[in-house]
């Protein structure tokens, strides 16, 4: 009857033990000025996503010489146009600001699935085991050796182009959601092996509680570190996937994306360099920073760097 007492003690100093994790884990980023670097360039150009869903659209370029007129206005003579115009007349910095907010759509949006998937999978594999978790693991392993970009760029042409334009950065999105759920899945699985034989988890199991709650409850918020950082890496890849997409032309036109910005400003990049430049500045900065926020989130997380 004692033991019954001291099991929900355990869990409760072992809880209080993770919540002072974090905050431990939150001081050491504080001192990663790499880290601090990423989260800056990272909320500046969420800012930037958000503020342009309240911008208006940009115009179509297909119509952009019809109703404005191509002015090819050199850049930095006019405060009205700070990075200059596209021959068509539309802004730069405009263009930027509504590409902030559809690719850090694609990029959050398709993390946000392959998590979701990744984490269920790799929770499942890891937990139960048996055949199930051998079943699983081979299709991971499956989705993970597939030529993700060839598949990517195969069902875009397929939907996006054919099928659905108007909705073309939804079904990217879903599209690199899910193909990049293995990885996730993958270190959830490794994870979960080394957490399901401590103390808490069975002394939880000793409680007879259900695997459900064991999983939600007492594994999953143990195992979230490495999830974080894989993400912070993973948002990036998929604007940089995006990118890639949207300038060999299998993203839908209507759509604003650096991409897009980039393909339409290679062909003036002569006479109007600045209109493929700082489009691309912009993904350079916004992929170091979610790259400098990853490797700060490793530092502060991973406990064997713990001083």
């Amino acid at each position: 009857m004692q033991e019954e007492v001291q099991l929900p003690r355990q869990h409760e100093v072992h809880a209080q033990r993770g919540a002072g994790q974090w905050a431990v884990a939150w001081r050491r980023f504080k001192r990663n000025r790499s880290g601090l670097g990423g989260l800056v360039m990272v909320a500046f150009f969420g800012a930037l996503a958000f503020y342009g869903l309240f911008l208006d659209p940009v115009p179509a370029r297909f119509y952009g010489c019809l109703y404005q007129g191509c002015t090819n206005v050199a850049a930095f003579t006019d405060w009205a146009h700070p990075l200059g115009t596209e021959p068509s007349g539309i802004d730069v910095w405009q263009e930027i600001i509504h590409g902030s907010s559809g690719d850090l759509y694609v990029g959050v949006g398709a993390t946000l699935i392959s998590i979701v998937i990744g984490l269920a999978i790799g929770a499942v594999a890891g937990y139960r085991g048996g055949v199930l978790g051998a079943l699983l693991l081979g299709v991971t392993q499956i989705f993970f050796t597939l030529p993700v970009l060839v598949f990517i760029l195969l069902f875009a042409r397929i939907f996006v182009l054919q099928v659905a334009q108007g909705l073309g950065l939804t079904l990217i999105v879903l599209i690199l959601g899910l193909f990049g759920w293995p990885t996730i899945a993958f270190i959830v699985r490794g994870e979960i092996f080394r957490v399901r034989e401590l103390e808490y988890i069975q002394a939880s199991k000793a409680l007879g509680a259900s695997s459900q709650r064991i999983l939600l409850r007492h594994i999953v918020p143990n195992i979230l570190s490495p999830i974080i950082v894989v993400s912070s890496l993973l948002v990036a890849a998929n604007i940089l996937t995006e990118v890639v997409i949207s300038f060999l032309g299998f993203s839908d036109p209507s759509a604003s994306t650096w991409g897009l910005i980039l393909e339409e400003g290679l062909q003036y990049v002569r006479s109007s360099w600045w209109v493929s430049f700082f489009p691309g500045i912009a993904v350079v900065f916004c992929v170091l920073g979610f790259n400098l926020l990853g490797d700060g989130l490793s530092d502060a997380l991973n406990p064997r760097l713990r001083e």
